[in-house]
């Protein structure tokens, strides 16, 4: 590796609850990271030739690991975040999922394909790891996206090196541990407390071939063009404003209940999470009162009360953020049809908020709205709602609520990497999930698609 500058910077945690400082963590120094790098590299030499029964039976061990930890890990991650106590469960409880589902199918994944071509007597096509992969993962889900980056290329027989966002090390450091009691070589999984020029120091070496991140499109632009400069592969899943198109033909009470889940979940922290509502004229009115009442009903508070299904914000940054996307809406005219916003005293909570008549010359129009802030368009007819939903810089998934055959044809002409159809499609592990435009290029997750994206597609050819 080449050197970088020496920092003394270190990760620090805050509860967003209080405002307290929870802890800080160093970075690693330069000749720390060498260490973890060399053992990363030295774990995959090893790794890559572990027979896939070890490999799945290592994956059911982690499995059994995480939910045992569950409430240990939930707990660590709601401190740091902020989200409400279930949603960090719900978190959890995905990472399990996951390593479950590759220990039950990566044999078959992993599965030589034999082609038929003339000249040859066969043709076979085999899935071989590369080495070691850098997930660069966010602060919003912690536990469930260090394990996405982690757990396809794990079972390939690369070797993963997590750099956590800097407000929530603590939540992924715990996976350390973890894969440590499994039994799984030492260096296979690593967490990175490491800076901005230290992870551009990685991407540049041999030893690291390939790299993943989930983030801002900003943050993407940057980790894409540092790949591309050293010719290995990403995979960036970035932000979205995912549209939730309700036609005439829906069902009012089942759309508004669900566009307003899918809002308020993790606080409006998600990428994957409709930000803006396009309601056809006929079945706008209904849909709004509802949607807004939903909103109404939300109680903000502490993330560990039962009671609370709205806790604070990750950040006063973030909160702050949003108010201003929000302020901005308001004065440049857009309506206010449920009042929010954020909420003085310690913490950085954000009462959920409703607004509608955004145009394109205000910030929303075109910015990622991560927070509790519903945004309702109204719409002639459903040519007008499928142009609005295009009319977006990212295409990460969206929903289309309305007559089956209808919605599926909506749904068809919105361009994105999913869409729900009178259902919100999140990020199942069976399925790719990534976007189009500015949500990114690649998929995760999806079975054989997200283990091909860091895998080498080997094809071996025999004679006649």
């Amino acid at each position: 590796m080449t050197a970088t500058i020496p920092t003394t910077r270190t990760y620090r945690t805050h509860n967003p609850a209080t405002g307290e400082t929870l802890r800080e963590y160093p970075f690693l120094s330069d000749d720390e990271l060498e260490a973890k790098l060399a053992l990363a590299h030295q774990a995959y030499l090893t790794w890559r030739e572990v027979p896939i029964a070890e490999r799945v039976a290592l994956f059911v061990k982690v499995a059994d690991l995480i939910e045992a930890k569950l409430p240990e890990l939930a707990r660590q991650a709601t401190l740091e975040m902020g989200k409400i106590l279930p949603y960090s469960l719900g978190e959890g409880s995905g990472a399990v999922s996951m390593f479950r589902y590759y220990a039950e199918h990566g044999e078959a994944q992993l599965a030589d394909e034999v082609i038929e071509s003339a000249g040859f007597s066969k043709l076979v096509l085999r899935r071989e790891p590369v080495g070691v992969v850098l997930g660069i993962e966010p602060w919003n889900a912690p536990l469930y996206q260090a394990m996405r980056a982690t757990a396809p290329n794990l079972i390939l027989g690369n070797t993963v090196m997590v750099k956590p966002a800097e407000i929530c090390p603590g939540s992924t450091l715990m996976f350390d541990e973890i894969f440590r009691e499994a039994g799984f070589p030492e260096g296979c999984f690593q967490t990175l407390l490491v800076s901005t020029e230290q992870v551009s120091t990685l991407i540049a070496d041999d030893r690291v071939r390939a790299v993943t991140l989930t983030g801002s499109d900003r943050a993407g632009s940057a980790v894409g063009e540092q790949a591309g400069r050293h010719i290995k592969p990403v995979v960036l899943e970035l932000g979205g404003s995912d549209a939730f198109i309700v036609l005439d033909s829906a069902d009012v009470d089942l759309a508004a209940g669900t566009a307003a889940t899918c809002r308020l979940v993790l606080g409006g922290q998600a990428c994957a999470l409709p930000k803006r509502v396009i309601a056809t004229e006929g079945v706008a009115d209904d849909f709004t009162e509802k949607y807004v009442a939903a909103f109404a009903s939300q109680v903000v508070g502490d993330p560990f009360d039962e009671k609370v299904t709205v806790g604070p914000m990750s950040s006063q940054a973030a909160a702050d953020l949003l108010q201003e996307q929000l302020d901005d809406a308001v004065a440049k005219g857009a309506t206010v049809l449920l009042e929010g916003g954020k909420v003085d005293g310690p913490g950085s909570f954000f009462k959920p908020a409703v607004i509608t008549g955004v145009t394109p010359e205000m910030r929303l129009y075109r910015e990622e709205a991560f927070g509790p802030l519903g945004v309702v368009y109204r719409v002639a007819d459903t040519e007008a709602a499928v142009r609005l939903a295009n009319d977006s810089p990212y295409g990460l998934g969206g929903a289309v609520f309305g007559e089956a055959e209808e919605a599926l044809a909506v749904a068809g002409r919105i361009d994105t990497g999913g869409v729900g159809v009178n259902t919100f499609l999140g990020s199942p592990t069976e399925a790719p999930f990534g976007g189009t435009k500015r949500s990114g290029v690649g998929r995760e997750l999806g079975g054989r698609t997200g283990i091909d994206m860091f895998a080498n597609l080997k094809t071996y050819g025999f004679p006649v």
